[in-house]
């Protein structure tokens, strides 16, 4: 009870300080009274620490517990004694103590002042305990060790033992909350960031979120790289979780603003829009959903009277502002239709607009590609135009001269020969979003590739020097006789010979009328007049101009719509001689569209799908890889039996041996109605795809695969036990894509039905033989098989609420480690049948039973068969279980064998059933 100084005794105190509502303050005032009257102080610091051990040994985080704790951080700060009890305590056997112990270091360093010092004895002895504490095997214990050396950081030294052990346990920890701890308490220097933003990729969500949080809590903007920032943005505001996306809008982006006066066309300064459009769109898109209407509207760039920006105005920043702005009010609705027309103009006032901008985009010279400043000038207004192109989806095309007027200008853009050929798709693609009609649509694009590879011309006839010098001789005689003519006639008025006079002046009067018409001539010859005429252009860049747009067309179009007689015209005159062209780019366009062009009709896959095999196999990567596209996209839509048909006048592509076919032969089973020896040929192709050093190759062949097993047009066991293996080789690694696209295709392929689970579980075996065979020298020896194995029983648990392995898979495994119950890998198959969930189908649980009591070997095989035995029975027979087990390791003293013997099999009889279906599920 209280003294009438207030003073407390400690039992009292540690009991009062148990009840969360008593006043703690008061509770170390009066226990403080107490001990500065003391005069020796010894009894006082035995008793104390006598007390607190009792909350030192409980390891649940009960709340009693935590009370006792903060009053002891209160009381205690100052005094040396309790950290001297506690860095005695902190390597106790108890996991519990060396947690209070972290706990209370933590809560007595974090209730110092800011200002305060201690011994620098005290700090090294502080500093090695928890140096050893953050090691512990306890999660619990690491986590506090490491909230208790925030303190002890030092910054501004490259070497300070606590920034590296926080940077270790950063790097290694696997427990996900104890790389929390660290993330929240470590500070930020120039060899910490870098591990802080691999946080932001870390696999746990919670790691992530808060590595977030601290970056827009703890670091400027202008601390990070260009780079830095835009991928902080585009794994951000990507990332699975929800989470995540939502700290990244709500913390991150605004932190940046606010350290940049909210300054948003300063924030895409920062993210170089030119090369990130698409990641500054989206954080464009972020920021605009935390602000209201009415401040969107006040910010909405620099905009004129006529709700454009001047063209001398027009940045690469501002110009991706207003199209992400318009793009927003755009996606609202009604009420963002209103918005849209205060910030975009009518129709035909931006055809006049852009049209006008895409004229002034100039070409480069020679000399002036050499001159690194005209390129960026270049680089720049060209991005510019795209997003000025885009904007075009935000207008209003309903009234029909503005739409017409945008389309001639789109139209004209097309045709002009110094429109940059990076616009070309895109113009393409907005033409086509104003006639929604497909036949229109071919018909239009027609007109365009016609003007482009044959514009009509203003041809001169040339002037033939012959014809000119005869008019001009024959221009002179005239003029002579004229002369001549005239002086007769003169001599003739003078003698009064009237009638041969009059005789002359006819004469004269044809001689100049002669004249007057040989000049006409010489005029009209020396001003010829001009003829139009088309001449067909073939070279490599009007040929891309004419393909590109020709893809794009073939695109947009519906897939349901058939191939007339114009896209026919085009296939013969333009896309199949450009198959053969010798420039590279031409070839690669030309077979996108053949590739695209098939799609639309059946005869004309069967026709060239021997085509696009030879390309994928014998031309330039880009291409092979185009092709390839095309052949997965054909065999997706058309299924195998595209090649049955095609097969029939046509034969395989000769790129692989016979011997290596028959090698290859049980690669996969397609549909029965297909050509074997065609599909095979092609699946034979893409497995060697797969083992292509190139990696762009590589991916696409994965993906394609993965694609038709989805389908339902490959159902394979060994092309699964393929991709598995591909996923996990380490020569994959920097294959991002590659790695993502598989990690999915697995989750939804094992979803997807039974029959996919049933390839699954057929290509485990072959896997896990595979990987544990691989021989040194192969990337594969350095795969861990746990993970594989991990991985295949989790595939067979996300089918349906309760996946439940087939009888067969499980029969499997059994006879593989029948072979030999000492072979190591007997463990592993052990362990994978133990994490299964099995079903006690009264059909087979019995006889299942009986074989798996054939297969114990070890303690660990004893622990792991029991487990799977325990599913297989009935509550009965679980109780008769623990009164005998039916697994009983033998005594190893009784007959004197040594410690690695088999266990004893208590039922030693197999049915003969049984063991026939294991050994016949394996080959040997």
């Amino acid at each position: 009870k209280m003294t009438a100084d207030n003073e407390v005794g400690i039992k009292e105190a540690f009991q009062r300080a148990q009840r969360g509502h008593n006043n703690k303050a008061k509770l170390v005032i009066g226990l403080r009274s107490r001990y500065n009257n003391l005069e020796d102080k010894t009894l006082f610091h035995e008793e104390f620490v006598h007390y607190l051990k009792y909350a030192m040994i409980v390891y649940k985080r009960e709340p009693t517990v935590e009370n006792v704790i903060e009053f002891v951080a209160r009381f205690a700060t100052s005094f040396h004694f309790i950290f001297n009890f506690l860095l005695e305590s902190h390597k106790a056997n108890s996991h519990a103590v060396r947690f209070r112990t972290c706990q209370l270091i933590n809560k007595l360093l974090g209730s110092m002042a800011e200002n305060a010092q201690i011994d620098d004895d005290l700090f090294d002895r502080i500093h090695q305990a928890m140096l050893v504490r953050v090691t512990d095997k306890f999660p619990n214990v690491r986590i506090q060790a490491a909230l208790a050396m925030t303190r002890l950081q030092q910054p501004k030294d490259p070497d300070c033992p606590t920034i590296n052990a926080y940077l270790l346990i950063l790097e290694n920890d696997s427990n996900a909350e104890v790389r929390r701890a660290v993330l929240s308490c470590i500070a930020m220097c120039p060899w910490t960031l870098p591990k802080v933003l691999k946080r932001t990729r870390d696999i746990k969500e919670n790691v992530r979120k808060l590595a977030y949080q601290v970056l827009a809590d703890k670091v400027h903007i202008k601390a990070l790289t260009i780079e830095q920032r835009v991928n902080l943005l585009q794994q951000g505001l990507r990332d699975t979780s929800v989470a995540v996306r939502e700290v990244v809008c709500s913390r991150l982006l605004p932190s940046w603003l606010h350290r940049l006066d909210n300054n948003v066309i300063e924030l895409l300064h920062r993210l170089d829009v030119e090369n990130c459009d698409k990641i500054a769109l989206d954080a464009l898109k972020a920021i605009f959903k935390g602000a209201s209407s009415e401040e969107l509207l006040e910010n909405r760039v620099q905009l004129d009277n006529r709700k454009l920006i001047p063209v001398d105005s027009l940045t690469s920043e501002n110009v991706l502002y207003w199209r992400a702005l318009c793009e927003f009010f755009k996606a609202i609705g009604d009420e963002g239709d209103e918005m849209l027309e205060q910030v975009l103009p009518d129709a035909a006032t931006y055809a006049a607009y852009l049209y006008g901008y895409l004229k002034t985009v100039p070409e480069l010279s020679e000399e002036q590609r050499s001159d690194i400043n005209q390129v960026e000038l270049v680089i720049t207004k060209r991005f510019i135009s795209q997003q000025l192109i885009h904007l075009i989806g935000c207008l209003d095309t309903n009234e029909e001269g503005g739409r017409k007027r945008l389309l001639a200008v789109l139209q004209e853009m097309l045709t002009l020969p110094q429109t940059p050929f990076s616009l070309i798709s895109l113009l393409t693609e907005k033409l086509l979003t104003l006639v929604p009609d497909d036949h229109r649509r071919i018909q239009t694009v027609a007109e365009i590739i016609s003007d482009v590879r044959a514009p009509i011309m203003e041809a001169s006839q040339p002037v033939d020097k012959n014809e000119s010098r005869r008019q001009q001789i024959q221009l002179a005689e005239v003029k002579v006789r004229i002369l001549e003519a005239k002086q007769t006639l003169e001599d003739c008025v003078t003698a009064q010979e009237f009638s041969r006079a009059a005789e002359l002046k006819d004469t004269i009067a044809e001689l100049e009328n002669h004249r007057n018409q040989i000049i006409q001539e010489i005029a009209e010859w020396n001003q010829p007049a001009e003829k139009e005429v088309r001449t067909e252009k073939s070279d490599p860049e009007t040929l891309q101009r004419c393909l590109t747009i020709c893809a794009q067309l073939l695109k947009e179009m519906n897939i349901k719509t058939r191939i007339n007689p114009t896209i026919s015209a085009l296939m013969s005159s333009l896309i199949l001689p450009s198959i053969a062209n010798a420039h590279p780019e031409v070839r690669n366009v030309a077979v996108l569209c053949l590739g695209t062009c098939a799609l639309h009709s059946k005869e004309l896959a069967k026709t060239h799908m021997v085509l696009l095999l030879q390309i994928a196999q014998l031309d330039e990567v880009k291409i092979r890889i185009s092709a390839l596209l095309a052949i997965i996209d054909l065999l997706l839509l058309f299924s195998f039996q595209l090649l049955s048909e095609t097969a029939a006048t046509q034969t395989a592509p000769p790129s692989q041996s016979p011997d290596r076919q028959e090698d290859d032969a049980p690669l996969a089973e397609v549909k029965r109605d297909v050509s074997e020896d065609t599909a095979q040929s092609i699946l034979v192709m893409l497995s060697e795809f797969l083992d292509s050093e190139v990696s762009e190759l590589r991916t696409a062949a994965a993906e394609g695969l993965a694609k038709l097993m989805y389908n339902g047009r490959i159902s394979s066991t060994k092309m699964f036990s393929r991709l598995v293996l591909l996923w996990y080789n380490p020569v994959t690694e920097d294959d991002t894509r590659l790695r993502h696209c598989l990690g999915v295709f697995f989750q939804l392929y094992a979803r997807e039905s039974r029959v996919h689970q049933e390839v699954i579980e057929e290509s485990f075996l072959p896997t896990v033989r595979t990987v544990m065979n691989a021989p040194v020298t192969s990337p594969l020896a350095e795969v861990d098989i746990n993970n594989v194995v991990e991985l295949f029983v989790e595939l067979t648990r996300l089918m349906g609420q309760k996946p439940i392995p087939s009888f067969g898979y499980i029969l499997r495994m059994c006879g593989e480690m029948l072979k030999d119950l000492t072979a190591p890998e007997v463990r592993l198959y052990t362990k994978t049948l133990s994490n299964l969930e099995l079903s006690a189908d009264d059909t087979i649980r019995k006889d299942l039973h009986t074989l798996l009591q054939q297969l114990v070997q070890d303690r660990f095989c004893v622990r792991a068969l029991e487990k799977v035995m325990n599913q297989l029975m009935d509550t009965k027979e679980q109780s008769e279980l623990l009164s005998a087990s039916a697994l009983q390791p033998l005594d190893v003293n009784a007959d004197g064998t040594h410690a690695n013997a088999v266990y004893t099999r208590i039922k030693p009889d197999i049915p003969l059933s049984i063991r026939n279906k294991c050994y016949l599920s394996v080959p040997v």
